[in-house]
């Protein structure tokens, strides 16, 4: 197995264990604006990721994302299996055969991602979504990338871009979803999907430093997050 593949191994386990973990949470931030079953949703496909994660072909990057979208295709409800599946199969099609996988790569296929939500979801920036929180931490990692930045110090400076972002969207007016219903009374609350993506970020920046370090003392959003739920 490459060392890429070890690397996606990391980051999808601990966004499944981390969408599992936060069922409840995601449920609640889903309640203000939208239905409320966005927790509920996202955590019963990634419980069925974890469930066959052994399983699941790791002969390159590609093939391995490629399975872990359609799963999230096909086992999730409502719009986030499809918007998030697109993600994740768009993001493997980037990555093409490599075996090992570049920073530069990486924001390619990141971006790949995103390019695929927005024509799924027909999001764009601004429309209060997960775009929102997820686009600004790839401008943070592209930028750090570029001036050789460790990946470790990139990837927890993007999550921390990501839950300032994710927080910012409070101020913007839901133009997508069931939100979009509720047009100004929308203002004053972030979206779900954007602080979800904060969140597993968070975890994601978390676990790749433990790589190698001690786990750090939680604190931070991470404290903020677990006052709410």
């Amino acid at each position: 197995m490459s060392e890429s593949v070890q690397k996606t191994e990391l980051i999808i386990k601990t966004m499944a264990e981390t969408i599992v973990a936060n069922e409840r949470y995601f449920c609640k931030l889903d309640e203000v604006v939208g239905d409320g079953d966005m927790g509920y949703s996202l955590a019963r496909g990634w419980e069925i990721i974890l469930r066959d994660f052994d399983s699941y072909d790791r002969a390159s990057v590609s093939a391995f994302l490629k399975k872990i979208g359609f799963v999230i295709s096909s086992k999730i409800g409502g719009s986030s299996g499809p918007i998030w599946g697109t993600g994740f199969i768009r993001a493997a099609a980037a990555a093409g055969d490599k075996n090992e996988i570049s920073s530069a790569d990486t924001i390619a296929m990141l971006r790949a991602a995103v390019a695929g939500i927005q024509q799924r979801g027909g999001a764009e920036l601004g429309e209060k979504t997960l775009l929102d929180a997820l686009v600004p931490a790839i401008d943070s990692l592209e930028k750090d990338f570029a001036e050789n930045l460790s990946s470790t110090d990139a990837i927890e400076r993007a999550a921390k871009v990501c839950a300032t972002s994710a927080e910012a969207t409070k101020n913007l007016i839901a133009k997508r979803g069931r939100a979009a219903y509720t047009g100004e009374r929308s203002i004053g609350s972030p979206d779900a999907g954007a602080m979800a993506i904060a969140v597993i970020f968070t975890e994601i920046s978390r676990a790749w430093r433990n790589k190698s370090e001690p786990p750090a003392v939680a604190g931070g959003f991470e404290e903020s997050r677990n006052a709410e739920r």
